[in-house]
């Protein structure tokens, strides 16, 4: 880890499984703190307003939690990463399934076709008050996929945590996806190059 990445703390606000696995990945330590705001109160039409704007609210959300005046104090910065993320198939904006029926109809639309995610990173240093924000979208085309699969991803669940039930890393559905044009990472729930461009940009404006 070089003297960047040592000189400071990073939270992530976020319980996502496959952000932590990425951001991991990248060589960072990191807390975790989930923001649990109502993401359906929050609305806008095109997907990355939306994105944008769920980053912001979780970002606050966890702000307010926070004694915000410590961090401010302290030596060395602390970045809070919050994100969002949305699947949009047919220019209809889908977010996490209601019900494993919602899923098996979203998962069986990608078959033989194509969606897309929109994904969102905020990075706010706590010390200096520094936000930056941005957006990445990856489009992913499948094969056609068999419906014993779609059913076995449906019981086991995950596909019900995730955008649009939308998976890409799972055994199950990798054999089916045909192209990714974009990065697995950001179809993860947090691109890579993104992040770590917003996160080196925030600390120097510390």
């Amino acid at each position: 880890m070089d003297a960047i990445t040592s000189s400071f703390k990073i939270i992530l606000g976020s319980s996502s499984a496959a952000r932590r696995e990425v951001l991991a990945k990248m060589g960072y330590e990191f807390t975790i703190m989930p923001a649990d705001i109502d993401e359906k109160s929050i609305r806008k039409e095109k997907p990355e307003e939306l994105v944008m704007a769920l980053a912001e609210a979780k970002a606050e959300a966890i702000i307010k939690k926070l004694s915000n005046d410590e961090y401010k104090k302290n030596a060395d910065p602390t970045l809070l990463i919050t994100c969002d993320q949305v699947v949009v198939y047919e220019d209809v904006i889908r977010e996490k399934p209601s019900s494993k029926e919602e899923a098996h109809k979203f998962i069986k639309g990608y078959s033989g076709s194509y969606a897309s995610t929109v994904s969102s990173v905020l990075v706010t240093n706590l010390k200096s008050g520094c936000r930056k924000a941005e957006w990445d979208k990856v489009e992913i085309h499948f094969h056609s996929i068999p419906d014993q699969v779609i059913e076995e991803l449906i019981e086991e669940g995950i596909v019900l945590t995730v955008a649009g039930g939308l998976l890409i890393e799972h055994p199950l559905i990798l054999p089916y996806i045909k192209q990714v044009v974009g990065t697995t990472d950001s179809v993860m729930g947090l691109p890579e190059a993104l992040t770590e461009r917003l996160i080196k940009e925030v600390y120097l404006d510390n």
